[in-house]
């Protein structure tokens, strides 16, 4: 998995930008770029309970610590696990339920857009729908639509439809629902594991391994000590690093700093989720991979053009297919690419491999991006 390229990727690395793709929403901070910035699109949630994300996090320290000492986080007291458990399961995606088929969802972290992370909407209308099947189903496919941007300010509710129980699938159909209306239409449907002969899949992109990689936080601490670099984007850096994201995200090559040469609509990047989950209910890990496969989805679209940025952006629909069982916890190579915009949208097409090369999940989204010239230097 690793190529012959690795060593220059990690010099190179010390002078890009993982957050450049001009994805501004309708704000005009540094926050809503690249790599680090969901492209959110219609949705997510309130404060997260995250370590902020620019200093070293003491969950993943201790798992850090215990893993150079050879502990086995599976191995440890429930004390320990319980500490390290990942916010994304403790908060973001635990349901409160009303009453059969009903849930509310609270918001833990809201991009700088002030809008609902679609991921977190997603996520948490698969986690309602997965709470009505049996434990022999697993989710195979969900297809969404955001209808209506999501308020931050109050909570979602979730309400569950069983449109279906066979045999070997079984169909869900959830609404997230605002102020009395649907802000984000859901059909998941689940599926009991069979064996079959027909088994093939795309070979994973050779790429250099998560360990010698730089993660998003590290990128910015070398910008930031920059003798020169720009009060503007200086602040601008410090504001992402406070950020409380539960995901942690190393690029594989990111864009340059300033953007100024156009890049294939194409980009890949290792992510998992930030502490601890284990091997536990394949459900939960469908669930917080559909979390993290809208984050910095969209922003793919537009690597192409940097003589523009996106003044409005919003994710219209997103399609996911669970392929095999996989650890959301565990760094997974997310291979993004867009192979068609027009019409002030975008297509964005997603692929998420486990390590040992094996296909855990694909992913699509459509988004409307509407772009706006620079007419002078983001700095």
């Amino acid at each position: 998995m690793c190529c012959d390229t690795g060593t220059s990727l990690r010099k190179v690395r010390k002078w890009v930008n993982p957050y450049s793709t001009g994805i501004k929403g309708n704000t005009a901070s540094l926050r809503d770029v690249e790599v680090i910035a969901p492209d959110n699109m219609a949705d997510t949630s309130k404060k997260s309970t995250v370590p902020c994300m620019g200093h070293k996090n003491n969950r993943n320290e201790k798992l850090k610590s215990q893993s150079c000492n050879g502990t086995n986080p599976e191995n440890m007291s429930s004390s320990d696990t319980s500490d390290l458990r990942s916010i994304l399961v403790t908060s973001v995606l635990n349901l409160e339920k009303i009453d059969t088929d009903l849930y509310s969802g609270k918001h833990h972290w809201v991009p700088r857009t002030q809008r609902l992370f679609g991921g977190q909407i997603v996520g948490q209308a698969l986690v309602a729908a997965a709470n009505s099947v049996t434990d022999q189903f697993f989710a195979h496919s969900l297809h969404c639509y955001f209808v209506r941007a999501g308020d931050p300010k109050v909570p979602v509710l979730y309400q569950v439809e069983r449109t279906r129980d066979g045999r070997s699938f079984s169909v869900r159909s959830v609404k997230a629902i605002q102020y009395g209306k649907p802000i984000l239409i859901c059909q998941a449907s689940f599926h009991l594991q069979q064996s079959s002969v027909l088994e093939h899949q795309f070979t994973m992109p050779s790429v250099p391994p998560p360990e010698e990689l730089f993660t998003v936080e590290e990128l910015i601490q070398q910008y930031l000590s920059i003798p020169n670099l720009a009060d503007k984007a200086r602040q601008g850096l410090n504001k992402i690093l406070a950020d409380e994201v539960p995901i942690e995200i190393k690029p594989v090559n990111p864009p340059d700093f300033y953007r100024r040469v156009a890049m294939e609509p194409k980009k890949l990047f290792w992510v998992r989720a930030r502490g601890h989950i284990g091997e536990g209910d394949m459900k939960l890990h469908c669930c917080v991979a559909a979390y993290v496969s809208d984050y910095s989805f969209l922003g793919t679209t537009v690597l192409p053009y940097p003589e523009y940025r996106a003044q409005f952006s919003a994710s219209l629909d997103h399609a996911m297919w669970f392929h095999n069982t996989f650890r959301a916890d565990e760094w997974m190579l997310y291979e993004c690419e867009s192979p068609w915009a027009g019409g002030s949208r975008g297509l964005v097409q997603g692929r998420l491999w486990r390590q040992d090369g094996v296909l855990a999940a694909s992913c699509a989204q459509e988004g409307v991006l509407r772009m706006q010239a620079l007419s002078e230097s983001k700095l």
